[in-house]
């Protein structure tokens, strides 16, 4: 998969860069960026989380990864102070941050207070 094009309905998380998350956002009517680093332990516990749900969710939710300290500009913008944060992105725009590691069943209600 080249940079900047994305699958339909992607079954595991697409990984974004300052350079393409706007196109995804603007592609996908309903996407959860994890914003991750690869140091930070919750962020490790988080991600089978994340795989997980992207399979369990395919074409309901797209769920994508975002390396913060590869892509500080995208954390700058959306002022990303603790990781993990998810941040949930509904019709193109913003609509709330989900932030800490979480079981997947508490994980999906928080996702679904922004539906």
């Amino acid at each position: 998969m080249t940079e900047g094009t994305f699958v339909d309905n992607p079954d595991h998380p697409i990984v974004l860069t300052d350079t393409d998350i706007d196109k995804a956002i603007a592609k996908y009517p309903f996407i959860i960026v994890d914003c991750w680093a690869e140091w930070c332990g919750p962020c490790k516990m988080l991600g089978p989380i994340i795989e997980s749900m992207a399979k369990k969710h395919q074409g309901d939710i797209v769920f994508a990864k975002l390396d913060v300290d590869g892509n500080p500009q995208t954390a700058s913008k959306y002022s990303i102070r603790s990781i993990p944060n998810l941040i949930v992105f509904k019709d193109g725009r913003k609509v709330g941050d989900i932030v800490g590691a979480m079981p997947e069943n508490k994980l999906l209600e928080r996702i679904n207070t922004f539906r």
